[in-house]
């Protein structure tokens, strides 16, 4: 997750890792795509909220996205997934069980921003066009990027940096709780 939004101690998310993007990133985070950001506090989860959580994630299959498609936000720049809708079947059926957990909290409207893997946005929204068309010319060689999406993992922000607190396995694989 990106250290660009002001954190609370305890917020979680939910994220689908992609290390096999890692070489990709240009920031200090993991690449990743998010279902929801943010999800409940840490105080608020508990057994009953993780059994619940992992029984949802298991209704949804597991599924592969490809990264070949560059686009930008004013100061980042990302990778589109596609296809995007089972990231966004995820993230609804996350809200659609815990319905405060707005994404993005709301600021992007009521369906936040579209599923993407942001590969750089430290420079801020000032940042010189260029220096993203540097960037792309010299991740391009690297794509397309095709991955398999078996998990989902919730993050917790500890103060400092996003922790992996637990993953769910999606589809009928055994669950597959731990970092």
């Amino acid at each position: 997750m990106s250290s660009g939004w002001a954190h609370a101690l305890g917020e979680t998310a939910l994220t689908i890792l992609l290390p096999e993007a890692d070489p990709l990133i240009r920031e200090d985070f993991p690449a990743h795509v998010s279902v929801l950001f943010p999800f409940l506090h840490q105080d608020r989860i508990d057994s009953s909220v993780r059994r619940r959580l992992g029984e949802l994630l298991r209704t949804h299959e597991p599924f592969g996205l490809t990264f070949a498609e560059f686009g930008r936000y004013p100061g980042v720049l990302y990778l589109d997934p596609w296809p995007a809708d089972p990231v966004r079947a995820l993230t609804k059926s996350v809200v659609d069980a815990w319905p405060e957990c707005a994404p993005y909290r709301g600021i992007f409207g009521e369906d936040g921003l579209q599923p993407h893997l942001t590969l750089a946005n430290s420079l801020g929204p000032e940042a010189a066009p260029a220096v993203y068309d540097a960037l792309e010319a010299a991740l391009t060689p690297l794509l397309p990027l095709t991955v398999t999406v078996r998990h989902v993992t919730l993050v917790t922000w500890d103060g400092t940096a996003w922790r992996d607190t637990e993953r769910y396995a999606l589809g009928t694989a055994s669950p597959d709780q731990g970092p």
